[in-house]
């Protein structure tokens, strides 16, 4: 999954023939899984339409502060009134970042001095978001000191240049000053943002779902745990930058993003077994898996007959998986799971002493919308200082995404 799937993109387009590429820049955003919203300058379609960026897009090509009715009606979108005020502010404050492509000299002078004399550059000045842009001129252009002063200009603003490419410009010269291709964009921010990611170069273990521990070859004992819970943290943790190992009990979750591995296992040995084989090498360890307690003592080899009108089952404990984890810790930043129907905080800071956690979730079976094959959660955090902090309920992917808080919390201490 790319760093740019549910991202805002904010895309500006100024008047160069390199223009005619932002098509397959937009199809690109789009196939990222990004929104893409565009704003052209007027000399900008000259050399791509409206059209055919809003059809890419789906989103309504902006290029001016104030659209009579007749250009509203000529967008894919229908607005009938006085006209329409494109407001800059909203839209700057929209996207989660900007990228002006092509950038000509002209408006990058205007970038770089202020000049403000249309809606892409009002939208510029406006931006609190990360901006990046996309040079595209003749090289002797590239090269004058005016442009030079004006890319540290906007490198001083925190603006991020993608460097121009050399190759066959539109004058019939050869050299530098001809916008990155669109790819080449593309994989430049993707790049970007990964390396600012806040649990990059981290390894996360994570377990989820339930485990199943045989009576004979048809039955078992296990539990209703979805693995959801444990699914969303790493699906949380990679967006986040971290590269995951998520060991999982049966569930009909999917891995959807590249950097999670999947570690499929039925039964708490293999859990354990699997756990002990990366604990070493990863910096954080959440055990959100619901590890069954106990096992049968025998596993029959073939299907019990129902012949008796009681049967009972000798069983044995599992080994503990949380608790083997802790005993090995090291410099791993160790969270546990807990869910209690009674006396749920003591029991839960018994638990962070016993089995030498940093951080433990606490569910609580009591809590309407909390537990088992539920698409939200209640939790209480306890840290192993013994700081307790209830949160209300919330999604799962809500609760996921406060517990990585907490992982980047720790490394930011």
């Amino acid at each position: 999954m790319s760093v740019l799937n549910g991202k805002k993109i904010l895309l500006g387009v100024s008047g160069g023939i390199a223009g005619y590429k932002t098509a397959s820049l937009v199809r690109l955003f789009i196939k990222a899984g990004a929104h893409v919203q565009v704003i052209m300058t007027p000399a900008s379609k000259v050399f791509v339409t409206p059209l055919t960026l809003a059809t890419l897009s789906k989103n309504p090509v902006y290029s001016t502060f104030y659209e009579t009715p007749d250009d509203v009606s000529s967008k894919l979108t229908e607005v009938k009134g006085e006209g329409v005020w494109n407001n800059h502010v909203e839209l700057a404050l929209w996207a989660d970042f900007m990228v002006i492509a092509p950038a000509t000299a002209n408006t990058l002078s205007k970038m770089a001095s202020g000049t403000c004399d249309n809606l892409l550059l009002a939208t510029y000045l406006s931006a609190k978001c990360p901006v990046y842009f996309a040079p595209a001129m003749d090289l002797d252009m590239y090269k004058h000191p005016t442009t030079l002063t004006n890319f540290k200009a906007l490198h001083s603003f925190g603006n991020t240049i993608i460097p121009a490419e050399s190759g066959e410009l539109a004058s019939g010269l050869s050299g530098e000053g001809r916008m990155a291709e669109p790819e080449n964009i593309l994989a430049f921010i993707e790049a970007d943002l990964e390396s600012k990611l806040p649990l990059k170069g981290k390894k996360i273990l994570i377990t989820a779902g339930p485990t199943y521990e045989a009576i004979d070859p048809v039955r078992f004992i296990g539990n209703h745990s979805s693995g959801k819970m444990g699914y969303d943290i790493a699906q949380s943790a990679a967006e986040q930058g971290a590269s995951v190992v998520l060991v999982s009990g049966p569930s009909h979750c999917k891995v959807t993003h590249s950097a999670i591995e999947l570690i499929p296992v039925v039964s708490a040995q293999e859990m354990f077994d699997a756990c002990h084989l990366h604990y070493a090498k990863v910096d954080v360890a959440i055990a959100a898996a619901a590890v069954a307690d106990y096992k049968p003592k025998t596993i029959a080899s073939q299907k019990i007959k129902k012949s008796e009108a009681e049967f009972s089952i000798e069983l044995e404990k599992t080994q503990d998986v949380l608790a083997s984890l802790g005993a090995a810790k090291k410099n791993q930043f160790l969270i546990g799971f807990a869910l209690e129907t009674e006396n749920e905080i003591e029991n839960a800071k018994l638990k962070i002493q016993k089995k030498n956690l940093d951080l433990i979730v606490l569910n609580s079976l009591q809590d309407e919308g909390a537990g088992f094959k539920k698409a939200t959660n209640k939790v209480t955090f306890i840290d192993k200082n013994f700081s307790v902090e209830p949160m209300e309920l919330k999604s799962k992917e809500a609760v996921a995404t406060d517990i990585v808080n907490k992982i980047i919390s720790h490394f930011n201490a």
